[in-house]
Order: C-alpha cells, then sequence, then structure tokens
C-alpha cells in the first residue's frame, strides 16, 4: 500500500517538476559521460591542467545526479535511470571520436551552458509551485554550471 504523497504541492505541479527534473538529470549524466571521457582523452600542452580540472568536474557532476535523482524520488516519481532514457531526455549530443583539446573545451562549455538552461527553464513551474527544496537545487546547480562554463571560457582566450 502505498502512500499518498501530501507535501503541499499538487499532483500536477509534482509531475512538472519532476520531468523538468529528469531532463535536468539526463543533461548533467550526459555531460557527465562527455567530461569523464575527454578526462580519458586529452592530449596536448594542456594535458595536465585539463586531465585535473575534468576529474573534478566530472566527480562533481556524478554527485550532483544522485541530488536531481533523490529530489524527483521525494516529489513521488521514478528517476530516470538508463542510456536509452537520458538519450531521449537529453538536450546534449554526443560526440563522435576524441576531438582535440580546445575542441572539448568548446563542447563542455556548450555542455554547461546547455545544463544551466535547462535548469533555468524549470524555475517558473517551480516558483509557482513553491517548491523552494528544488528551487535551492536549481539554484546551486546554476552557480556550478554558469562558473563552470565561465572557467572552461577562460582557457580558450
Amino acid at each position: 500500500m502505498s502512500l499518498k504523497i501530501d507535501i503541499g504541492i499538487s499532483p500536477k505541479d509534482r509531475k512538472n517538476i519532476a520531468e523538468g527534473l529528469s531532463h535536468l538529470l539526463a543533461d548533467t549524466f550526459t555531460l557527465y559521460l562527455k567530461t569523464h571521457n575527454f578526462h580519458w582523452n586529452v592530449t596536448g600542452p594542456m594535458f595536465q591542467t585539463l586531465h585535473t580540472m575534468f576529474m573534478e568536474q566530472y566527480n562533481e557532476l556524478w554527485l550532483s545526479t544522485d541530488e536531481i535523482a533523490e529530489r524527483i524520488r521525494a516529489l513521488g516519481y521514478p528517476a530516470p535511470g538508463s542510456y536509452a532514457e537520458f538519450s531521449r531526455l537529453t538536450s546534449i549530443s554526443e560526440t563522435k571520436g576524441v576531438p582535440k583539446a580546445q575542441e572539448m573545451i568548446k563542447q563542455l562549455v556548450a555542455g554547461n551552458e546547455t545544463v544551466a538552461r535547462t535548469a533555468r527553464n524549470l524555475f517558473p513551474v517551480v516558483e509557482k509551485a513553491g517548491d523552494e527544496p528544488t528551487a535551492d537545487l536549481l539554484t546551486q546547480r546554476l552557480q556550478v554550471h554558469e562558473k563552470t562554463a565561465w572557467m572552461l571560457r577562460s582557457l580558450l582566450e
């Protein structure tokens, strides 16, 4: 027997927020995978800097997937968790082959900006529903992705 969820957010709003968070989770996981791939395969004069930076970034992304998935669960919905689901939900495209370091940086800037937009697009429904925990999560994710995009862009100047 399942208990009814009564946290002060309507079932419709919980569903819409969970769906938005599922897109955020898919984007975050896809960016995690791309960043980890680049960590493994980066070469060139900036190898050590990028190898270390990418590791810090993919570790942070990995931990954030759990926070996002657990928020989906707290809202009463299953979190997506397969490559097929993530592929269907993400806005981030896969990388073909192994790009050069500069292209890796450009793709990660674009990926972080995409995740930021996905998070930002969810704010209207979250604010309308009075869902402060999700708003807090989105704010934290925005801070991370906007800062990461800035740091990566700085490497290209």
